[in-house]
């Protein structure tokens, strides 16, 4: 049997400083614990036997939809940034550090948190803790990095606006939340990363990187009480604020638009990408389960209805898959298929067609089961190295203030019921959609239908 003691953020929190406590113990000898230092820093381990290998990371509360207009793009910014040096080293030994001992080393910007994080040999675990913290607590942001960086930012944003596929994923959130942060680029603008100065990112730096909203975690063949005696070590220069709080806690994004907007970015492209969506669930709304299943059975596999009628049957597209996506206050439910352009309207058609039927009858039993064993098998299939570990118990802790075992989140999956599942599509497929499209499209109304 596996031990599961599920916390909030407020429990968290209220962890005495100093102390340690065990938040999962499974039967493979994983053993996953808790240590809140001074000031309210999280350290997080998961043990895992047998391995050789080491994945540390920093967790930073902190995300795209936390900037105001004038700071849009700033957080993606000094995630570049923080790699340039410190008054420790400078950009090269940084990255020679890892390179010189074969480790990997990286970072990425979501829209509700920052990740820094580096996969190691067990053996090599303090260089990284190092390394890591040093970038993350004592980044220089000099004004002659902010300047050569910004050039690199353009280059991102230049290669992203090349990619259609990528832009109508950020065409369908600003069509479906509109003008609010959470509906913009993480990268930002180009008017907007050109706008930004150094003052603007070191005090956006100096706001948001303390350590109540940090979360440090490292998962792999690791020792606990040395994973905490190494991080106390590396943050022991970090300024301790005992009366700081956590990080507001997010909502109110209430700018999601009503159904029937189509938005459309006119490109001379070969290929049409669409996608077509509505308004999904929060990441702790407790229909994420049934909404889980409903996204493998309509559109998460080879198998699904959304694979079989547009592609497998009909040959339209080559691409066709269903998504979800849950924040803090609200979610977002797609469709994604790429086309060409003179089937867009079919392919629509089909769409609409299989969402009204599920959303009037549910799905059948066997699309239940099937779609419940593709959800177990990726879950365990994704959790088998250390950094996906890693990553797993950061997010727990972090965003979502609750920390599930592997077998006790397999066990309210397989817990999910056929009427769960048609509840929860009546209520998110019967909403009237939104339209997002970039290709050779220059009428928006021509599409008016697809979203009546």
């Amino acid at each position: 049997m596996t031990k599961t003691v599920a916390t909030s953020p407020v429990a968290a929190y209220a962890q005495r400083p100093g102390s340690t406590k065990t938040i999962l113990k499974g039967t493979d000898g994983g053993i996953v614990r808790r240590t809140v230092l001074p000031g309210g820093l999280r350290v997080i381990t998961e043990a895992m036997p047998g391995v050789r290998s080491a994945t540390f990371g920093i967790w930073v509360g902190v995300g795209s939809r936390d900037e105001t207009p004038a700071l849009a793009g700033a957080t993606h910014y000094l995630e570049h940034l923080l790699f340039k040096g410190t008054a420790k080293r400078d950009a090269l030994e940084i990255s020679a550090a890892l390179d010189a001992v074969g480790g990997e080393m990286n970072a990425f910007t979501a829209k509700e948190y920052t990740c820094y994080y580096a996969r190691v040999l067990d053996t090599d675990l303090p260089l990284a803790i190092d390394v890591v913290s040093d970038m993350v607590t004592a980044s220089l942001i000099r004004s002659e990095d902010v300047d050569s960086e910004r050039g690199v930012i353009l280059e991102e944003i230049a290669m992203n606006e090349d990619d259609p596929g990528d832009l109508v994923h950020e065409l369908f959130s600003e069509a479906l939340l509109g003008d609010v942060p959470l509906g913009r680029p993480v990268l930002g603008t180009v008017d907007s990363i050109n706008a930004l100065t150094r003052a603007q990112i070191a005090g956006y730096y100096r706001r948001r990187y303390r350590p109540p909203n940090m979360v440090v975690t490292a998962a792999g063949n690791v020792d606990h009480a040395k994973v905490v005696r190494l991080v106390k070590k590396a943050f022991g220069g970090v300024p301790v604020d005992a009366d700081a709080d956590p990080a507001a806690p997010r909502g109110g994004a209430k700018a999601i638009r009503g159904g029937g907007t189509v938005r459309i970015l006119e490109r001379p492209t070969e290929q049409a990408h669409l996608v077509l969506g509505m308004p999904g669930v929060s990441r702790s709304d407790e229909r994420r389960f049934a909404l889980a299943v409903l996204n493998a059975a309509l559109g998460g596999g080879m198998s699904s209805r959304l694979f079989q009628e547009v592609r497998e049957k009909r040959g339209l597209a080559y691409s066709v898959y269903s998504y979800t996506s849950g924040y803090a206050d609200l979610g977002m439910f797609g469709i994604y298929a790429g086309c060409l352009p003179g089937k867009v309207h079919e392919v629509l058609r089909i769409c609409r067609e299989e969402l009204a039927k599920v959303a009037a009858d549910g799905i059948t039993d066997e699309e239940l089961q099937r779609a419940i064993g593709q959800l177990h098998g990726s879950l365990v299939l994704g959790l088998e190295d250390s950094g996906s570990r890693m990553s797993r118990i950061g997010k727990s802790e972090l965003v979502y203030g609750e920390h599930l075992s592997v077998d006790d989140q397999l066990a309210i999956i397989g817990a999910v019921t056929a009427e769960q599942v048609r509840e929860v599509a009546k209520d998110i497929l019967g909403q009237r959609p939104t339209l997002a499209l970039v290709g050779p499209f220059p009428d928006p109304g021509a599409f008016a239908g697809a979203v009546a």
